[in-house]
């Protein structure tokens, strides 16, 4: 069905038959639940330190009590990715989406400043990242909110002496910052 028809369609319908199929929607889509449940309390403070905390278990995980061993650090890339396309999804402010984006960054970061990691996926991935986020906050007119953070990035790259820290700086110098 097109958006035409579908327009078409809910003109055809009486108000009480829209808040019908609406309630439905909400009740069968969980989605659309999720979008109505931020929608009508939007907390996102709550929602940025929740997707905070569980980044920074990705790489920094949490020993639980009565464990013999401390767990390992996963590294997964796609734990924030899936933060960020809910939060695109649901109409999160682009302020807290440039904001998760480059904390993923960032702490990452701070894992590699401390241990050492062979895997070349893992420079290319948060390049990836470094890439989405300078062009999610340039084309969403946040860019300079957020340079001192992008350059602190691209600036740990050096000091850490990333083999692709070359790729950083030439996004940085795609910008004219």
């Amino acid at each position: 069905m097109s958006k035409r028809d579908l327009k078409k369609y809910l003109a055809e319908l009486s108000k009480e038959q829209l808040e019908e199929q609406i309630i439905e929607l909400y009740e069968k889509i969980s989605p659309v639940k999720v979008y109505y449940d931020f929608v009508f309390n939007p907390k996102e403070d709550k929602l940025l330190q929740e997707s905070k905390v569980k980044i920074s278990h990705e790489y920094f995980p949490i020993k639980k009590p009565n464990a013999k061993w401390r767990p390992k650090a996963k590294m997964r890339r796609s734990v924030a990715q899936k933060i960020i396309k809910h939060f695109i999804m649901i109409g999160v402010d682009s302020f807290v989406i440039a904001d998760i984006m480059l904390y993923n960054i960032e702490i990452a970061q701070t894992y590699s400043s401390g241990n050492f990691i062979k895997q070349e996926l893992f420079y290319k991935s948060i390049f990836n990242s470094f890439e989405q986020a300078v062009n999610f906050s340039i084309s969403n007119g946040i860019f300079n909110d957020f340079k001192e953070r992008i350059i602190a990035i691209q600036q740990q790259t050096i000091q850490q002496k990333w083999k692709n820290k070359y790729d950083f700086e030439a996004i940085l110098e795609k910008t004219d910052f």
